[in-house]
């Protein structure tokens, strides 16, 4: 009967075992305790929810888990919060436990890049890959710093890399889809937003990416179905509403847009989509005064985009402040390259002070079509270090003349940055202001491959032009409609390339599409349709158009149909 008798003793323990159980017993409760709300907030952090895993870690903390096991968790939570001050409270000592350092190190990364401090979010990302170089979510990270400081071929290896390490990560699979979406168009991004849902059905960020590609390749009730589907998933999201609302101001709604808008709540007043699309929608329901509080906010925070400028401009003529749309739009109107509605803006303004002397230039440099890669922007001088300094500092010796002097900068921040697209389009640029359009094309080959835009298009297309090589932009035009099937720009150039062959009839029918998709308030636009309408024998079609350009551009040139002439 031994092994009775020794059961006999393990169920009861003697005097020593029992005192020892009786200290343990609280440790190990406790223990439990943290260690159940800890699994809570890791959970509440996959599904993106801040507030609760901050409440569970709290209680962690409460129930004795140690400040360095929880400083990693804590600090995600906070930025996802985004209450950045407290985050650094946590990430800023950088005392992490051996389990969590990786992630630790990697939360202080994306936090130094929430507050643009890009160097030392790389010091805290190599200290991560010191740990764990094959982790894909750091690779992710990584990929977007490099974007974000202009060194994009580097991010394109980097999200490649994040990839390959894991291919079932949603944010690697997102980041590839956007950064095939900006260099191959959108029917290549497709595949990579599906594959990614595959995964993870509910993924809030990837459904928003995929309706705006559904949206932009024109599958409007595609869009719409995936947007309800976000909103049903998360309705605190602004994004959702603000891509139903650019569904409804394509579709001219723009009373049910605004309202979509406002639905989208204060939040969507934060991205600078939701501003541009707000500030918009305000000019075209007649309250100018609101675009320009929603576009000057924009602008402040975004000095450089330049629709948002021209739509600053025009929400400040249309609320009759002349004065300061002068001031702030004045020196830019003078130079060679700013557009002419902006001259005639600025024009109107200075007309509106009575100052006719300075009116009248702007007024016929708006008549004449003149196109320049190189466009200053006031303060280029003294725009600051990196690559953006650089074009502005460049910008402003090729206004004045110096050539040379723009190439010395352009090359030096190429050198300092090969893999950046704005780099090597500034290098382009001074290229092909020297002449050297052959080699402007070789820069903007390479720009393409990260990021292909309107003014690349533009580009490309000036520097054919100028080699005597116009048989080639119909063959380049035709495969980037494949890949943007629905760019505005590109139907426009399309348009025009049918009138050179003759068939006025078709290119009144693409530029009727575009006047009512969108474009019907730019001046340049009706203008055309006004000449192709009057060759194509449509003389009402024409006789509109030439009206609304001249509402658009009273005095900038003759606006008149050739019919009408």
């Amino acid at each position: 009967m031994t092994c009775r008798s020794d059961l006999h003793r393990l169920r009861r323990p003697g005097p020593l075992l029992a005192a020892v159980l009786v200290i343990a017993a609280p440790a190990l409760a406790v223990s439990e305790r943290s260690g159940v709300a800890y699994r809570e907030a890791l959970v509440a952090l996959s599904r993106g929810d801040g507030i609760a895993a901050e409440v569970a870690l709290r209680k962690a903390e409460a129930a004795g888990m140690d400040r360095s096991a929880l400083a990693a968790r804590m600090g995600e939570a906070l930025i996802d919060q985004g209450d950045l001050r407290k985050a650094r409270e946590w990430l800023g000592p950088a005392r992490f436990a051996p389990a969590d350092a990786a992630h630790g190190w990697r939360m202080l990364g994306r936090l130094e890049m929430a507050e643009g401090h890009l160097p030392a979010a790389g010091r805290a990302f190599d200290q991560a890959l010191t740990i764990t170089p094959r982790d894909s979510r750091l690779w992710v990270d990584i990929a977007r710093l490099r974007y974000q400081g202009g060194e994009h071929t580097g991010a394109i290896a980097a999200a490649e890399q994040a990839v390959n390490f894991d291919p079932e990560n949603v944010r690697a699979i997102e980041l590839r889809g956007l950064m095939v979406r900006d260099s191959y168009g959108l029917p290549a991004a497709l595949p990579w937003f599906e594959g990614g849902l595959k995964r993870r059905p509910d993924d809030v960020p990837l459904l928003l990416e995929y309706a705006a590609t559904l949206g932009d390749l024109g599958r409007a009730q595609d869009m719409l179905t995936v947007t309800r589907r976000v909103i049903a998933l998360d309705d605190r999201n602004p994004r959702g509403f603000l891509l139903q609302a650019v569904l409804a101001a394509r579709a001219g709604q723009t009373e049910l847009a605004r309202h979509l808008v406002e639905r989208a709540g204060r939040r969507a007043l934060d991205r600078p989509g939701g501003l541009l699309l707000s500030g918009l929608l305000e000019l075209e329901a007649g309250n100018a005064h609101l675009a320009v509080e929603q576009l000057d906010r924009l602008v402040r925070f975004q000095p450089d985009n330049a629709p948002a400028r021209l739509l600053l401009a025009r929400a400040l003529a249309a609320a009759g402040n002349d004065d300061e749309l002068v001031a702030r739009f004045g020196a830019e109107a003078a130079t060679a390259g700013a557009s002419p509605y902006l001259k005639t803006l600025v024009a109107r303004a200075h007309e509106n002070r009575g100052e006719r002397d300075q009116a009248a230039p702007l007024l016929d440099a708006a008549a004449r079509t003149v196109t320049v890669p190189l466009v200053l922007l006031p303060g280029a001088p003294d725009a600051g270090p990196g690559p953006a300094g650089a074009v502005r500092r460049a910008r402003a010796m090729a206004a004045a003349g110096n050539v040379a002097g723009a190439g010395t900068v352009a090359g030096a921040a190429l050198a300092a940055l090969p893999g950046s697209a704005v780099t090597r389009l500034l290098a382009g640029d001074v290229q092909a202001l020297r002449g050297d359009c052959a080699g402007a094309l070789a820069h903007y080959r390479q720009v393409a491959e990260v990021r292909m835009t309107d003014g690349l298009v533009l580009r490309v297309i000036g520097c054919l032009q100028r080699m005597g090589q116009g048989g080639a932009i119909a063959p380049f035009v035709a495969r980037l409609r494949v890949a943007r099937p629905r760019d505005p720009l590109l139907l426009w150039i399309e348009a025009g390339l049918t009138a050179e062959r003759g068939d006025w009839s078709a290119a009144t029918d693409r530029l009727t599409y575009l006047s009512r998709s969108g474009l019907g308030r730019d001046a340049a636009l009706q203008r055309d349709l006004a000449r192709a309408a009057a060759r194509a024998k449509r003389p009402e079609v024409a006789r509109q158009a030439g009206l609304a350009a001249s509402e658009l551009l009273p005095l900038a040139g003759d606006s008149r149909s050739p019919e009408q002439r």
